[in-house]
């Protein structure tokens, strides 16, 4: 099976899984998490609703109950999960991939999820077993249950007055178009606006530069404060300054500090993933926060937040995870909060470029991508290759490297799914991270024939 992954089930629909997977996930479920009813939703892709059908068939054949949510955000299907007391739940979706591409993430109590280690592995290995699906004498029923209500009206309770901003938003034709007027009102400036499965204007994925590019013509033609761009299932969103310039998602951590810790006094543990910017720490550090470094994902962040009982935290990948919401993360939230920090910051003049620049404060190379077969030992090289002539600062070994130096640092770390090694270096002048961009890129060219 080629779709069963670190975070959840996800590949090109009837090539890496099929129907027949979605029906065999969903009646192997219900036993894996001790439950009878699971809580159903479902993105607009145009495979959702033919897995929706086999993974419901599935349930009710094994004889657990079906709560279905229909149409709705991955943010969404956590929160019915959690406030609702439900002990299994799945989102159909394939959140940020192209419109090929579906899959299946599933949460277990309290919305936390439910990765390869803690599950989907086991329903992997009884599929490639053959294991026979068990199918009880008296099937389970299906109730639709309306929860968009509810979850709006827990987004609003964080709203403010945005009426001083100028906002634009590229909603990716994907899950936010369910919220994202409701929330923000006609006023601001929208694209992409309509549910629309086919993506028929850009992949739904705001990391790659060139989905984003709209929004960014969109901020400076109507001269908005701020351009917002979320994913395909509205767990993540990403910002543009007013200038046009996409913001790295790590950065908007250290922002948030100004809600949590300024203006609700909620000084606590920050989870940041192992590639975020030091900046980010050195920014909140002296507000209040304790800075959290931890793996990549959110089957890792989530469970980690709430073993710390930590206040925020964040993705390079845009993710947001907040106590508020069960540990759990929301694009939709996130951008509140966000929108509610920046108009504070207008009323005393400053602007997006300004706040963000006020966090900044190295050049950073992004995520680069090297393709080699050797993970461990392209990793281990690279590593050695820097320790053995200068004294690093601070070492983490989990979730591939992160080697910190005085004036720089980097993470090398493998993909779960793909023969690449990830690699990302922030260094305090440009000369220096192009220095050890190149020295890297040299060392795994020469060694493993690694490829960019």
């Amino acid at each position: 099976m080629g779709a069963f992954h670190a975070y959840d089930i996800r590949g090109i629909y009837n090539v890496d899984f099929d129907r027949n997977t979605a029906y065999k996930v969903g009646a192997f479920l219900p036993s894996l998490l001790e439950t009878d009813k699971v809580l159903v939703g479902r993105d607009c892709r145009m495979s959702s609703d033919e897995i929706h059908k086999y993974l419901v068939k599935g349930i009710t054949d094994a004889g657990a109950d079906v709560y279905d949510i229909g149409l709705s955000t991955t943010p969404m299907v956590y929160f019915g999960t959690a406030k609702y007391g439900f002990r299994a739940s799945v989102q159909i979706t394939a959140s940020h991939n192209p419109k090929e591409y579906n899959g299946m993430k599933v949460s277990c109590e309290n919305a936390l999820p439910v990765g390869y280690d803690n599950g989907l592995g086991q329903i992997e290995k009884w599929i490639n077993e053959g294991r026979p699906v068990p199918v009880s004498e008296k099937k389970g029923n299906v109730y639709q249950k309306d929860i968009q209500q509810d979850y709006l009206d827990f987004l609003l309770g964080y709203n403010a007055d945005f009426s001083g901003l100028k906002l634009a938003f590229d909603l990716s034709n994907g899950m936010s178009c369910l919220f994202a007027k409701k929330i923000f009102g006609e006023e601001p400036e929208y694209i992409f606006d309509n549910m629309d499965g086919t993506f028929p204007n850009h992949e739904p994925n705001p990391l790659v530069h060139k989905n984003v590019v709209a929004l960014e013509e969109l901020v400076k033609k109507t001269g908005a404060d701020v351009g917002v761009i979320y994913d395909g299932d509205a767990d993540r969103v990403m910002f543009v300054d007013e200038t046009g310039h996409f913001i790295s998602p790590d950065l908007i951590i250290a922002l948030l500090g100004h809600y949590f810790i300024e203006e609700r006094g909620e000084k606590g543990i920050v989870i940041q993933d192992i590639r975020s910017s030091k900046a980010v720490g050195e920014y909140l550090e002296p507000m209040g926060g304790e800075m959290f470094t931890w793996k990549v994902g959110r089957a890792n962040a989530a469970r980690k937040l709430r073993e710390l009982d930590g206040v925020w935290g964040g993705e390079l990948a845009g993710h947001y995870y907040f106590r508020d919401f069960f540990y759990s993360d929301s694009g939709l939230l996130a951008s509140i909060l966000v929108l509610r920090v920046l108009a504070n910051m207008k009323k005393r003049g400053l602007t997006m470029s300004r706040l963000i620049g006020n966090i900044a404060r190295y050049q950073n190379s992004g995520e680069i991508n090297f393709r080699l077969e050797d993970k461990q030992g392209a990793m281990d090289a690279v590593r050695e290759h820097f320790i053995s002539r200068e004294t690093p600062t601070a070492m983490m070994d989990f979730d591939g490297y992160r080697v910190e130096f005085p004036d720089w640092w980097f993470n090398i770390r493998p993909s779960n799914t793909e023969p690449y090694l990830r690699f990302i270096c922030e260094a305090s002048s440009e000369s220096l991270l192009k220095a050890r961009v190149e020295e890297v890129k040299e060392l795994l060219a020469s060694r493993f024939g690694a490829q960019v």
